[in-house]
């Protein structure tokens, strides 16, 4: 059953926040800064992800949202992008047992046809061992691209429905590439950056934005709580007046 969208229902709202998305960005100047190379920093991000990942499913969070790699990122030097695609198949050998072993998740998403063809079946294989987890979800966004993931739901809608003239949200919304998964409730840039390069476009809707100046090998639990602690001072209105929130409390 594909989550109710923010745009024509007000979701159910937690202290937690249910979806948790981020952009791992800073990895490179985090290496630049100590004089070290930019795979240094990527290296070293792998292990933030792996104390996030620990300290979401600690704290409830139902569903992560990592952007790993953009469509864009293949325009990086060629030696960068080889060192990713290498880091990503290491991580995925080290960490998929772990993540079975704590009943979570592992989804990928995005176009993955462009990468290797052992890669891609390593990212299959992790999927189905993974796949009744119930603890975190957790999406790694790989070759992946807002734009694209609309143009592909768009496809698919209309593959679905033959003659189709006026679409819905409701006819969209399962060809997404998140469609499994409820809207994030907060999204986190870490890096000093202040906007989302083309992810997750359509589910943003009504997100809570939070950006940081902490580079991303540097963001520990503790960064990690202090974003939460940011999104639950938030008056999350969709639409809504202040008063109406009040009027509701006040009901309950």
């Amino acid at each position: 059953m594909t989550p109710t969208s923010s745009t024509q229902a007000v979701p159910a709202i937690f202290p937690v926040p249910r979806h948790i998305a981020m952009i791992m960005d800073g990895n490179g100047r985090w290496a630049t800064q100590r004089f070290l190379p930019r795979v240094a920093g990527h290296v070293k991000g792998v292990e933030a992800v792996r104390g996030v990942v620990e300290a979401c499913a600690l704290r409830g969070v139902e569903f992560l949202t990592l952007f790993a790699f953009s469509s864009e990122n293949w325009r990086r030097p060629v030696d960068e992008v080889s060192m990713l695609m290498r880091l990503f198949i290491t991580a995925l050998e080290r960490e998929v047992a772990k993540m079975h072993a704590n009943s979570i998740r592992l989804k990928v998403v995005g176009d993955l046809s462009r990468f290797d063809t052992n890669l891609q079946a390593m990212i299959a294989a992790a999927q189905r061992k993974t796949e009744n987890n119930t603890r975190l979800t957790v999406t790694i966004c790989a070759n992946y691209g807002g734009r694209w993931d609309i143009l592909q739901a768009v496809e698919k809608m209309l593959l679905a429905n033959p003659g189709l003239v006026t679409p819905t949200e409701e006819q969209l919304a399962p060809h997404l590439a998140l469609a499994y998964a409820p809207e994030p409730d907060l999204f986190i840039r870490t890096g000093g950056e202040e906007r989302i390069s083309n992810f997750l476009l359509w589910q943003l809707a009504y997100t809570e934005l939070y950006f940081t100046d902490t580079y991303w090998p540097d963001f520990d639990a503790a960064a990690l709580d202090l974003a939460i602690v940011s999104y639950q001072q938030r008056e999350r209105r969709f639409g809504r007046t202040s008063e109406q929130l009040v009027e509701q409390k006040k009901a309950s």
